[in-house]
C-alpha cells in the first residue's frame, strides 16, 4: 500500500521554521509531500495569508511520515 503523495506549489510555515543560516530555513511538514526544489517558490506563513517571501528549496527528505525542507530565502516581501 502506497503513501499518499501531496504536491504543494508554495511553502506553508504556520510559524515553524528554524534559521540554520542567514538566509536558510529548515521546515518539517507531516505527511510526504512533493516540492518543486531549485525555482522560485512562494512562502507564507498560513495558507490564505500575502506571500510573506520567495525561496528556492535546497534539499527535501523523507522521514518517519514527515517532509524536511531545506530552504534559501531569496526574496522577503515588506509586512506592511
Amino acid at each position: 500500500m502506497g503513501m499518499p503523495l501531496e504536491l504543494n506549489t508554495m511553502i506553508v510555515t504556520k510559524g515553524r521554521e528554524k534559521r540554520v543560516e542567514e538566509n536558510v530555513f529548515l521546515l518539517e511538514k507531516e505527511g510526504y509531500r512533493l516540492y518543486p526544489i531549485e525555482i522560485p517558490i512562494d512562502v507564507r506563513k498560513t495558507m490564505d495569508s500575502d506571500s510573506s517571501g520567495t525561496a528556492l528549496i535546497k534539499k527535501v527528505e523523507w522521514q518517519n511520515n514527515t517532509t524536511t525542507l531545506t530552504y534559501q530565502l531569496v526574496s522577503l516581501n515588506s509586512t506592511n
